[in-house]
């Protein structure tokens, strides 16, 4: 997987390509910048919901949510373990059948 573009850079060519002449692409920019055109459309969708022109989360509410979504699998899997020990730990205290039957006393040897 290729690096990522420094924030720095990304941001710098949308400035560029909003700002273009009349008659110039996005494909021409992108070229001339060494940026493949899907790449810089994607750039300007994302600085547009980034600004609030369009709906969706933005860079930091998509970082957040990853985050969160993280954490609640984290949590999920810990209480997946919990639920399994004390299942376990149920278990283990049940008295066993042997010792819930009575005890019958040992044989006698010979009498007295």
């Amino acid at each position: 997987m290729p690096k990522p573009y420094p924030t720095v850079f990304r941001d710098d060519v949308v400035r560029v390509a909003r700002n273009r002449e009349p008659g110039v692409t996005i494909e021409q920019i992108a070229k001339d910048l060494g940026v493949h055109p899907m790449t810089l459309a994607k750039w300007l969708r994302r600085a547009d919901i980034d600004e609030g022109a369009k709906p969706g989360p933005s860079r930091t509410e998509a970082a957040q949510i990853r985050e969160l979504t993280k954490r609640s699998r984290i949590l999920e899997q810990d209480n997946e373990v919990l639920r399994r020990a004390a299942a376990y730990l149920s278990q283990a205290n049940l008295p066993s059948e042997s010792s819930t039957r009575p005890r019958s006393s040992p044989p006698l040897q010979g009498s007295l």
